[in-house]
């Protein structure tokens, strides 16, 4: 895999990969940035949670797991000098719907962040990774989304 960047000014950097979609990082303004695109400490999160979403979803779908719908929030603790890499990563899978089977979920779960997940496989060498999974009627969803 390869991915190519360039800079566009200031702190912004461009970046894809082999799927051609462009990619836009910076920075805070309090270190030089315009606020023009995701940290790339977020873009590691955010790989990690998509990488792990697809292999749930998938999973999931090959036991006929009809979820309504799924979330996933990634919380990491990193460290307070330089280098500041992740020491802590908590991973939380929402899951919505009705009489979700919670050993398909956390099964599908625990094969992701065993066998499939590579971005959680290289982020481990580096940080602890924990999870946890929540389950949510539907209605209950709603009621976090008017309130979100």
């Amino acid at each position: 895999m390869e991915i190519h960047a360039k800079h566009a000014g200031g702190m912004t950097f461009l970046a894809r990969g082999g799927s051609n979609h462009w990619v836009v990082m910076d920075s805070d303004p309090a270190v030089g940035g315009d606020d023009a695109g995701a940290r790339p400490m977020e873009l590691l999160l955010m790989g990690l949670a998509g990488c792990t979403g697809m292999d749930v979803i998938s999973i999931l779908r090959k036991k006929r797991v009809a979820v309504e719908g799924f979330e996933i929030r990634v919380h990491g603790d990193r460290r307070e000098e330089h280098p500041k890499a992740f020491t802590n990563i908590e991973i939380e899978y929402i899951f919505i719907g009705r009489d979700l089977p919670r050993h398909h979920l956390e099964r599908a779960v625990e094969l992701s962040q065993e066998k499939y997940c590579g971005a959680a496989a290289t982020l481990r060498a580096a940080a602890t990774i924990s999870h946890r999974i929540t389950i949510r009627e539907p209605e209950e969803a709603e009621t976090e989304q008017v309130r979100a």
